[in-house]
């Protein structure tokens, strides 16, 4: 309890509650629209927005973001053209990024001690302006969920039902994949490039395991997130291991349990059938 007396754990506990609510909301539409490889170059091509602000002198989350949502645009561009198939389309501007993420990163004035944070993240380190950006993006996906829920669940399930009734799925998918950009973004510090893309999924896919309704597995989701980076931050406090990769591990023993208890209770009630 002692822990909860220093600023930078009431900052990671708040970041927690936050980005479990963001990734809950964006994440569930990731996963029932079957977009985790597009959503994973998108992660991984904002290496290349880092590069360039740490070049350049600006903030390296805000060339982030707008790289991140470019990127986006571009994947979603590509992936609808007949003379380009969806996965070469997601493999250009995921392998252009990091390129220009390394490239950039290494022609900047001496090598930024904080590269690693945005690589594998540190959710110990987030600040008030971390929080901000991370508030103002809940607020961001609440207002576009609440508006425009039953036509983002028209697009997940069936995009071809949804044009059929003249829903603006263009404007629609165009929309919510600068959301899952900027979220994406906005989840950097906390667990890194290279496990970012793990926070938008794994809650997700648990929910799944108990529900199919859209709204539900949102509800789910934030709560097993939530549980997830309190759990992580509990294991980094107890063993000295790096925050982001902690609240992964953690998150996977979940969904392990949960496919593991669901299991068994199949098979329970399959033998209780037979006799």
């Amino acid at each position: 309890m002692d822990l909860l007396h220093y600023t930078f754990f009431q900052h990671a506990l708040l970041g927690s509650l936050l980005a479990s609510v963001a990734c809950g909301i964006i994440g569930t539409y990731i996963v029932t629209r079957r977009l985790v490889f597009i959503s994973g170059g998108i992660t991984h091509a904002s290496f290349g927005g880092i590069g360039i602000g740490l070049f350049a002198g600006i903030s390296p989350i805000l060339s982030a973001a707008v790289f991140s949502v470019l990127s986006a645009f571009g994947v979603e561009w590509l992936s609808k053209r007949k003379d380009m198939r969806e996965d070469s389309a997601i493999a250009v501007f995921w392998t252009f990024g990091m390129a220009i993420g390394i490239i950039f990163s290494f022609l900047s004035s001496g090598f930024a001690p904080d590269l690693s944070a945005y690589l594998f993240g540190n959710i110990l380190t987030i600040g008030r302006g971390d929080l901000w950006l991370l508030g103002a993006l809940v607020v961001v996906l609440g207002v576009f969920f609440y508006l425009f829920l039953r036509p983002i669940i028209a697009i997940a399930f069936d995009r071809e039902f949804a044009r059929s009734q003249k829903l603006p799925v263009r404007t629609l998918e165009y929309a919510l994949m600068a959301l899952i950009a900027l979220t994406i973004v906005a989840c950097l510090r906390m667990v890194g490039i290279v496990l970012a893309l793990s926070l938008l999924t794994i809650p997700q896919m648990t929910a799944n395991l108990f529900t199919f309704s859209f709204k539900r597995m949102i509800g789910l989701s934030i709560g097993i997130g939530l549980l997830g980076c309190l759990g992580g931050l509990l294991l980094s406090y107890r063993w000295n291991v790096p925050s982001g990769a902690s609240i992964i591990f953690v998150s996977i023993l979940i969904y392990g349990a949960c496919k593991l208890g669901k299991s068994c209770c199949r098979k329970k009630a399959a033998i209780n059938r037979q006799d």
